[in-house]
């Protein structure tokens, strides 16, 4: 080799070098996630989204950092999701309950069927065996799905005594606003649905616009729904599911080594969300109980007339307001948890 061409590579290598120094490689800028979430200010959720803000910011080294909107301060969950959109893009993150995840793809609403699960077992078998293929439709519409979680069992709150099915046809109960199908499914059903937006819900008990609330005991606690509606039926009627999701645009400007540790921290809030929703409910209902409410158990009669009713009631979802592979797979599963009961010689019911 020449010694002109040793020199050339010499100051070639040395160039290179200079110019590596002088333009480094461009990390990627800190990123803010702004969340929205209908968890009540200062409630154990919203306190759980806080902790998982406080680790992303540990963990990434405030590369990735988390801010939180509670109580619906940013508008109903269907503005929420509107809201995260790739036309608007004002949020990248919201903790959703079925009628915002819902209006992603109506799939989970095979979770809020009337009567369909009965337990929390039943429910963790039913949920094992659908997760797959929930998170999948949900991620096929632009979104990562961060966790699930269970804000606990939706029950019956109401202004006066609710003791039969004919009791509960007669009240004007609190639905969704939005939600036409749902709507028109309880009108077909001769029940007397008022559609309303969920912050205005606790207004509408106090001026008489509902008489009925279903709402988990938690959530009813911290909303003092139970002062303008203190009766509180004691059934399960189905476990309030949700999750937290993040838009595909946000998801793909988290540097890929900081990712991992962002699904950790949402991984340890999943499992907080699912342990607890339990104890906090169990809790609540004895505060409420202490301040006034009044809890109804029903007679067995009164019990098994409302779960026949029921079961003809979901029949009628399939395929309408739930798709019917989902409706399916949820069918096949819960029924194959309670012929495991059986055989074993337990009850998939809880005791009571």
């Amino acid at each position: 080799m020449s010694q002109r061409l040793i020199r050339f590579l010499v100051l070639a290598t040395v160039a290179v070098a200079a110019i590596t120094v002088k333009f480094p490689v461009q990390a990627r800028a800190p990123i803010t996630i702004k969340l929205a979430t209908f968890a009540p200010s200062n409630s154990a959720w919203h306190k759980a989204l806080l902790d998982m803000g406080d680790a992303w910011t540990k963990t990434t080294d405030g590369r990735v950092t988390l801010r939180v909107y509670p109580g619906g301060t940013l508008g109903t969950e269907a503005s929420t999701v509107k809201m995260m959109s790739p036309a608007v893009g004002e949020l990248q993150a919201a903790l959703l309950l079925p009628p915002g995840l819902s209006r992603i793809d109506n799939a989970i609403d095979v979770f809020g069927m009337p009567f369909f699960i009965e337990s929390d077992e039943e429910m963790r078998a039913v949920f094992a065996a659908l997760r797959p293929m929930m998170t999948q439709r949900i991620e096929a519409e632009g979104y990562k799905v961060l966790n699930w979680g269970n804000a606990g069992w939706v029950q019956l709150f109401s202004k006066n005594d609710i003791r039969t099915l004919a009791d509960l046809k007669a009240v004007k109960l609190y639905t969704t606003e939005g939600d036409d199908k749902s709507v028109q499914w309880y009108k077909d059903n001769g029940f007397q649905p008022i559609p309303l937006s969920f912050n205005d819900m606790v207004g509408g008990l106090k001026r008489g616009m509902i008489e009925a609330a279903p709402s988990p005991a938690y959530g009813a606690s911290m909303l003092q729904i139970f002062r303008d509606a203190p009766y509180l039926l004691d059934v399960k009627l189905a476990p309030l599911l949700g999750a937290t999701v993040l838009t595909n645009a946000a998801w793909n400007e988290i540097d890929a080594g900081d990712r991992p540790k962002i699904l950790a921290a949402a991984a340890t809030l999943e499992q907080r969300f699912l342990s607890e929703a339990s104890k906090l409910d169990a809790t609540a209902v004895s505060t409420m109980v202490a301040r006034g409410l009044k809890v109804t158990t029903l007679t067995p009669a009164a019990t098994a007339e409302f779960r026949e009713a029921a079961e003809a009631l979901v029949g009628s979802m399939r395929g309408t307001m739930i798709p019917a592979d989902v409706y399916d797979a949820a069918l096949k599963a819960r029924d194959a948890f309670r012929a495991s009961r059986r055989a074993s010689g337990q009850a998939s019911r809880d005791d009571r």
